[in-house]
C-alpha cells in the first residue's frame, strides 16, 4: 500500500533528525512507499549530489520520497494538485494524509487533488493555533479562521485526525461531525532512546525544550527564574524569538545562570541535555502535544507544566507532575518548592516514567498506519 503525505514539515530536507524523521522511520515499515509533498525550501545538498536529487530523494531507507514546491508558499495549493496528480498516476497511491493549519494551503490543495483523483484523505489537526490562549495577533487570526474553516473542510475530508482530546472537543463545538473525528495520538516514545542508562552529570536546575516562538511561554519562565536565587536554566531549541530571549536574560542579569543550548541534532543528544537538569518546565500557552513534555516524563524527570495540549489528560497534579498557570510568580513558587524536595522529585519522576506504557512508539505508529489504511 502507498501513502501520499501533504506536510509543511521540511526538517528532514534540512538534514534534521527531529520528531518527523523518527515518525517516518517507523511509519515506512507499514507502507510500500511514502511520498511527501512539502513547501519550498533551499535544500543543503550533500557532496556530489545534484540539485534534482536533493529535491526528490529517499532520505529514509529508500522508501520515503520528498517533493518540495519549486515556488513560493502562495503557489503551494497548485503544486499539491500538480505534483499529487503526477505521483498518483505514476504509483497509484491508496490514501492521502494532510497536516493542516493556517493558512490552510495544504487542505485547499488536497481537497482539489482528492476530487480530481478520487483518493480518500485524512485532515490531521495536531494543534489549533491560539488555543486555548492566543499570544500574538497572528495566533488570534489563526484561531478565528480555524473556527470557520475546519467545519467546512471536514465535509470533503474522509476523516479528521486529532492527537488529543482537547482538540477533538473544540472541533466538536465548532460543528465538525463526531463521526469524522478520530483520536489517534502522535506522541511516539522510543524506549531504546528515552533511557536513563547513560545520564550525564546534573549541572542545571531547570530545563526547557521547544521551538522559540511566543506561544511557548519561555519569557515567563525566564522571569520566574529571575525571582529565584541561583537557579540555573538550560534552554534547548532555536527559533525567531531567540534574540529577544537573550536580550531579556541580559537585562535581568542572568547571563551566568541561563544557557541557550540551541537546536540539538538528534533525539539522543536532546535526552542527554534533559537529564543534565533536575526538573523540566513547560510554560506553553497553547500546544498540540508537546512531545518534549512526554519525553521528559519518559526519562523519569519531575515536570511542571501548563494545562495545555495533552497535559490535562496525562498529568495527575502532585503525583506524576505539577500544574502551573504559566505566570512567573506561580512558576517560581513551584520551581522553588520542587527543587527543595529531592525525595518528591524522585517519587514524581518514577510516576512520570509510566508514560512509556501509554505512548510506546511502535504500537502507536501501527495504530496510525492502520487508521490511514482503513480509509482506503
Amino acid at each position: 500500500m502507498k501513502l501520499l503525505m501533504i506536510s509543511g514539515d521540511r526538517s528532514i530536507l534540512q538534514r534534521k533528525q527531529g520528531a518527523f524523521w523518527y515518525t517516518l522511520q517507523e511509519l515506512r515499515k507499514h507502507f510500500d512507499q511514502i511520498d511527501v509533498i512539502t513547501p519550498q525550501i533551499i535544500i543543503p545538498r550533500l557532496k556530489g549530489e545534484s540539485k534534482s536529487k536533493a529535491g526528490e530523494s529517499a532520505l529514509i531507507g529508500g522508501s520515503v520520497f520528498f517533493h518540495p514546491c519549486p515556488n513560493r508558499l502562495l503557489r503551494q495549493p497548485r503544486w499539491i494538485v500538480k505534483k499529487g496528480k503526477e505521483l498518483i498516476k505514476a504509483f497509484g497511491h491508496d490514501v492521502m494524509t494532510v497536516h493542516e493549519y493556517p493558512p490552510f494551503y495544504n487542505g485547499i490543495g488536497a481537497k482539489k487533488l482528492a476530487k480530481k483523483m478520487n483518493i480518500p484523505y485524512a485532515l490531521e489537526v495536531h494543534h489549533i493555533v491560539g488555543y486555548p490562549k492566543a499570544v500574538t495577533t497572528s495566533e488570534r487570526i489563526g484561531k478565528m479562521t480555524s473556527k470557520s474553516y475546519f467545519p467546512r473542510a471536514a465535509k470533503s475530508a474522509t476523516a479528521i485526525r486529532v492527537v488529543n482530546k482537547e482538540v477533538g472537543g473544540k472541533l466538536l463545538t465548532w460543528g465538525v461531525p463526531k463521526s469524522k473525528i478520530n483520536l489517534v495520538p502522535s506522541f511516539y516514545l522510543d524506549g531504546d532512546i528515552l533511557t536513563t542508562d547513560h545520564a550525564p552529570p546534573v549541572i542545571y536546575d531547570v530545563v526547557f525544550c521547544g521551538r522559540l516562538v511566543p506561544n511557548k511561554g519561555l519569557e515567563n519562565l525566564i522571569l520566574a527564574v529571575s525571582k529565584l536565587s541561583n537557579v540555573r536554566l538550560a534552554v534547548i531549541g532555536s527559533g525567531p524569538e531567540l534574540l529577544n530571549h537573550e536580550k531579556l536574560v541580559s537585562k535581568l542579569g542572568l547571563d551566568n545562570l541561563v544557557t541557550f543550548l540551541g537546536w540539538l541534532p538528534t533525539q539522543e543528544t536532546v535526552v542527554g541535555a534533559l537529564l543534565s537538569s533536575r526538573i523540566f518546565v513547560m510554560p506553553s500557552q497553547s500546544e498540540g502535544g508537546p512531545r518534549s513534555l512526554l519525553e521528559a516524563m519518559a526519562v523519569e524527570m519531575p515536570v511542571i507544566t501548563t494545562p495545555v495540549g495533552v497535559a490535562p489528560e496525562i498529568i495527575e497534579d502532585g503525583v506524576n507532575g505539577i500544574m502551573t498557570n504559566g505566570e512567573p510568580d506561580d512558576m517560581a513558587e513551584k520551581i522553588k518548592s520542587l527543587l527543595a524536595d529531592e525525595k518528591l522529585r524522585k517519587k514524581m519522576g518514577k510516576e512520570a516514567g509510566k508514560i512509556m506504557d501509554i505512548y510506546e512508539r511502535k504500537a502507536l505508529v501501527k495504530m496510525y498506519a492502520d487508521f490511514l489504511k482503513g480509509l482506503a
